[in-house]
């Protein structure tokens, strides 16, 4: 008798609380921008990339990405207008700091490609910095072999993986 009483009490004290839902808004609130590339408040433009931001970034230089020759770091010269626009980029936003992510073709050892990315990283990070983009706004990373871009064991996909990305993270 008790658990009856003590249910049904349960039950009219639910039911009361039911009816106390919350009102709808007078105004429903705009819906989610979609993605990196959502319209943009401060140029007016639809589909506009937000200044500074990595959409912007790459849309703003010739390519966030440069390639090197096999088993080697040095900046090439058609790569070296790439990265004079990544500076051109980043004087424009000083407070922007950036990764340079180092890569490898999946030929030589683990280790190996390891080292050899982080030396593409570094001789981006050096070009940059002998440009005018302040060192201690750019980081390094070496994926070496790990994540490569084009799958497949032949010359194009290899050139395609020997590569330094610059990415922006703030």
């Amino acid at each position: 008798m008790n658990r009856l009483i003590a249910t049904l009490t349960a039950s009219g004290i639910a039911l009361a609380l039911a009816g106390c839902g919350a009102k709808a808004p007078k105004q429903l609130p705009p819906p989610p921008q979609q993605g990196p590339s959502a319209s943009n408040e401060d140029t007016g433009q639809p589909g506009a990339p937000v200044p500074g931001s990595q959409a912007d970034f790459v849309a703003s230089v010739m390519s966030d990405t440069i390639h090197f020759d096999t088993d080697k770091y040095d900046v090439l010269a058609q790569d070296q207008q790439v990265l004079m626009s990544q500076v051109a980029w980043l004087s424009k936003y000083p407070g922007k700091r950036v990764t340079i992510e180092g890569h490898c073709d999946e030929r030589g050892t683990r280790d190996y490609n390891l080292a050899l990315g982080e030396r593409r990283a570094n001789a981006a990070k050096s070009y940059l910095a002998a440009h005018g983009v302040d060192a201690s706004r750019i980081t390094t990373v070496s994926y070496g072999k790990e994540r490569p871009v084009a799958m497949g064991s032949d010359e194009g996909s290899w050139a395609k993986n020997r590569r330094a990305v610059t990415v922006t993270i703030q």
